[in-house]
């Protein structure tokens, strides 16, 4: 037997599944917790956040600024380091400039609530224009993290945008720390990036892969993975030259193309799966290749609705209703 809470926090849909139904409630308090951690740290619309605070930290003659980081800080920015390195830079945390660049710049409710403006790209609106045009390039060259120290390093004005690998980080982080402060299983679902630990329940944790329109053509079994899904479909909306996406393409600093609009996969954290699903996207039409090469189950739902898996990637018995 399993029990869920759910909770809305850092922009996302988030929920706590635990074995042992009585340790929810102060479950509850260790996540509120770590959340308001993560979003004290990590927050682009907060100014008092460090990644705002080391965006606008004078530079003082030089091309980079140093500045001291809380431990998560530097912890969190050592796991975007290591995603960028396992794939050669397609996860770069240094994008959070462009990210403001095509309107992503405030809690994404508030992005949703804002009117289309009607003036096509190109006539009056330089806000339009700007936002049509390549954005700011990422400065992933110039970001380090020194944890003797304990600074940070980047280029002046880089604004951190850590709402990929941030979310699953936390996620193993906050499953490990309900392990090991009380008695049972957790499943921890941060907006789509699920970790667990401790022993899972009889048959192992049970996951929906939904789709668009809350469709669950299937169901995941873990007992030790972490899973993660990213895509086109989850974060968009409308804009005077179009509809805008959150993932995008660190050469161009705009959305990717519309190729993959949900990618699901399974690795040993949801670290390491988010940086696989948001490597597939970006990758596009190679993201099959490359995800196989490096034996990582996926699936990939195309534009048009073609479902492409993985070698490794199980095999549907029966729909799912529901996930626990």
């Amino acid at each position: 037997m399993t029990a869920c809470l759910e909770l809305r926090a850092i922009g996302v849909d988030c929920r706590i599944v635990a074995t042992r139904p009585e340790e929810l409630p102060a479950a509850r308090r260790l996540v509120d917790r770590r959340i308001a951690e993560l979003d004290a740290v990590a927050s682009r619309f907060r100014p008092d956040s460090e990644v705002s605070m080391l965006s606008v930290a004078p530079a003082a003659g030089s091309a980079t600024v140093t500045l001291p980081a809380s431990p998560l800080f530097l912890s969190l920015l050592e796991d975007a380091l290591w995603a960028a390195d396992v794939t050669d830079g397609l996860v770069d945390p240094t994008l959070g400039g462009a990210m403001e660049h095509i309107g992503y710049d405030a809690d994404f409710a508030d992005v949703l609530a804002r009117p289309v403006p009607d003036t096509p790209v190109g006539r009056g609106s330089s806000r339009s224009r700007r936002a049509s045009a390549p954005g700011p390039r990422g400065t992933l060259s110039d970001l380090r993290v020194d944890h003797p120290a304990g600074t940070v390093t980047a280029a002046a004005g880089t604004l951190i945008d850590l709402g990929a690998t941030g979310k699953a980080s936390m996620a193993d982080r906050i499953a490990a720390d309900l392990a090991r402060a009380f008695p049972g299983g957790f499943l921890v679902d941060l907006g789509g990036d699920i970790a667990v630990a401790g022993p899972p329940p009889v048959g192992d944790w049970a996951i929906a892969v939904e789709e668009t329109g809350s469709i669950v053509p299937q169901r995941l079994s873990v007992s030790t993975q972490g899973v993660a899904t990213s895509g086109t479909d989850r974060r968009h909306w409308d804009a005077a030259d179009g509809p805008r996406h959150h993932l995008l393409d660190p050469s161009t600093g705009r959305p990717v193309p519309h190729t993959w609009r949900q990618v699901t996969c399974v690795a040993a954290s949801a670290l390491e799966a988010n940086t696989a699903t948001t490597a597939a996207c970006v990758l596009g039409d190679a993201a099959v290749a490359w995800l196989t090469e490096r034996a990582i189950p996926a699936r990939l739902v195309a534009e048009h609705g073609v479902v492409l898996c993985t070698p490794g990637w199980p095999k549907p018995v029966e729909p799912a209703r529901s996930a626990s």
